[in-house]
């Protein structure tokens, strides 16, 4: 049974994505039966209030019978959020730009109000989704 639990644990294939203070790991593990299965593990680090660290893990299986339809529904999804947000981040916690983008976007605000146009509701300028 030892031999077994170190079988299981044998690395087959194994690609890892960090993104701030998560961690992806893609594992390609292998069933009683031979095949394989690939599992999908997110770990994100926490602090506790003294300092420490722990970690949250949460993990999905994958099998070979699945794949098409999960890619054909993450893209599709990651289609969906591109087309209607952009590519761009507008996340001031991910986005490293954010501040420099805020300060433009305001200084641009701030020389629009100092033009003596007068301008009513019909002529403001409101930001699109269809760039």
């Amino acid at each position: 049974m030892e031999n077994q639990n170190e079988f299981s644990a044998e690395e087959i294939f194994s690609k890892v994505l960090r993104a701030g203070r998560r961690t992806y790991f893609f594992d390609v593990r292998e069933t009683k039966a031979g095949d394989y299965y690939l599992t999908i593990t997110e770990s994100k680090k926490f602090t506790n209030e003294d300092g420490t660290f722990y970690y949250k893990k949460h993990k999905i299986y994958l099998y070979k019978e699945d794949f098409d339809e999960f890619k054909n529904s993450l893209n599709e999804t990651c289609n969906f959020i591109i087309d209607e947000k952009g590519s761009e981040v507008i996340s001031e916690k991910h986005d490293k730009d954010f501040d420099s983008k805020k300060e433009k976007d305001e200084e641009e605000s701030s020389d629009s109000e100092n033009t003596n146009e007068e301008k009513d509701i019909a002529d403001v300028d409101f930001e699109s989704d269809d760039q």
